[in-house]
């Protein structure tokens, strides 16, 4: 009983030490002790890096998983070390849902056929997404993760430590200086190479974890190129899984056009005479009327694909009608270029 009094009251003068010592710091009434520019540049590697982690660490986790809800619930399991149960991701449910939609429409129907394709399709994106979380979190997030809750935290510590032994050291000198007696003097020149003893070790100990930051950036520099190489397989799969549906479209379509692998349609070209009205009539295009009629154009208009005509608002066209067009669409001509277009987004003039 008696020596836990003792330490409790060795704790509590220590505490009020450092407080008075750190108190008269602060207001500038004594000198205290301060570290080389070294030591300091390692300390601001150390503060730069804890900052810089969690920025990244926050923002991938964000790249990764944009539901801040599902963030939190993924946290909370993990915090609970309870495992997660299993959730379909956005594009896992948008496949579903389309492959529901094509067996209802009939996988007879183009509409439905289609809409089979595209759900296999996302499933199979979802299925590549779920992989390249995995692999980015394994790789990339657990070892910032990991630096930020073992080593960074341990260095804090001996941080916190060694300003304590930083205080007490300090107020030794502050001690001795005030010593007036032989006896005092000899007290305070003992108590000082104490303090300076444990002040020096202390500081090694902090420098040598300090130290340990560059080999933590070396560490996460393998965990980044991790990430990349995760990423790069990632979008390489998925545009190698859209191209193939835009083949399987195109072929279902009836107009035999395909785009190559790796290449992205041009789903707005210039429709003329010379490039692509085939397309829109597998015979010769029908002959066109000897009169048109001018029509001013409502609204923007965005072609769909190679037989539609894009529109301004504004614009003049000429527009006319050929057999066999539906009662709301019109040929339109501007220049060289034509086109359907939609009456509705028309004023005849």
């Amino acid at each position: 009983m008696g020596d836990s009094f003792k330490k409790f009251g060795d704790q509590a003068s220590a505490f009020f030490s450092r407080a008075k010592q750190y108190t008269e710091e602060k207001l500038g009434n004594v000198e205290k002790t301060e570290f080389d520019a070294q030591f300091e540049n390692l300390v601001q590697r150390a503060e730069d890096t804890k900052h810089w982690t969690e920025r990244i660490l926050k923002q991938t986790e964000a790249v990764l998983q944009p539901n801040p809800t599902v963030r939190m619930e993924s946290y909370l399991y993990d915090t609970l070390d309870k495992k997660k149960p299993p959730r379909l991701t956005n594009l896992e449910n948008l496949g579903a849902n389309m492959t529901q939609a094509g067996s209802c429409y009939g996988p007879g129907t183009a509409y439905g056929s289609a809409l089979t394709k595209c759900g296999s399709m996302e499933k199979k994106l979802g299925d590549v997404e779920r992989e390249f979380v995995e692999k980015s979190v394994n790789h990339f997030l657990h070892p910032l993760k990991n630096f930020l809750e073992g080593d960074m935290k341990t260095i804090q510590k001996e941080k916190r430590t060694l300003l304590a032994k930083r205080l007490d050291l300090d107020a030794a000198k502050s001690k001795l200086r005030k010593a007036r007696s032989t006896e005092s003097t000899q007290k305070a020149e003992l108590e000082l190479r104490v303090a300076q003893a444990e002040f020096d070790r202390q500081t090694e100990i902090t420098k040598l974890l300090l130290e340990g930051v560059g080999s933590t950036h070396a560490s996460h520099l393998r965990g980044l190129q991790s990430f990349v190489e995760a990423q790069a397989m990632y979008y390489a799969q998925c545009q190698q899984y859209v191209a193939d549906l835009q083949k399987q479209l195109a072929s279902s379509d009836g107009s035999g056009s395909t785009s190559p692998a790796g290449a992205m349609p041009n789903i707005h070209p210039p429709y003329s005479n010379e490039s692509g009205f085939e397309a829109f009539n597998s015979s010769a295009p029908p002959a066109r009327p000897t009169s048109t009629r001018k029509a001013k154009v409502l609204y923007d208009y965005d072609a769909a694909d190679i037989k539609e005509l894009s529109l301004k608002a504004d614009e003049i066209i000429n527009v006319y009608s050929i057999p066999g067009l539906e009662s709301d669409w019109m040929m339109g001509e501007r220049g060289s270029q034509q086109g359907k277009v939609p009456v509705t987004y028309l004023e005849l003039l």
